[in-house]
């Protein structure tokens, strides 16, 4: 069973920034698609940035220029560097692993922007 950890989360003021992580263990030599959606209250899941093993990437269209993610295969570990953030940024951030057609999420880890 894969599994997806994140950290990083936490309480930032607006215009500052904070890097999420997520390693994936278990059964696994590498992960192909690794990335990041979010889910504020009240709002569906939305796609944040993902990138593929060949390090193409595809982020949301509110996090571009601000948002950038990044990937160690050797550790299979996804990173999320995130910069001039906004209050609408606020929302539980989860990993999401896809691999040889199975899907997987972390349990997802808060980011709250607040003065």
């Amino acid at each position: 069973q894969v599994q997806l950890v994140e950290s990083g989360g936490g309480l930032v003021q607006p215009g500052g920034s904070l890097t999420l992580s997520c390693a994936a263990s278990g059964p696994i030599r590498r992960v192909n698609t690794m990335g990041w959606y979010r889910q504020a209250p009240g709002n569906e899941r939305e796609l944040v940035a993902m990138m593929n093993s060949d390090e193409v990437t595809d982020y949301g269209a509110s996090v571009k220029g601000r948002f950038t993610i990044s990937r160690d295969n050797a550790k299979n570990t996804v990173y999320l560097q995130m910069n001039s953030l906004k209050p609408e940024d606020t929302a539980v951030y989860y990993c999401k692993a896809l691999n040889d057609g199975a899907e997987y999420w972390g349990q997802g880890t808060q980011v709250t922007v607040s003065s």
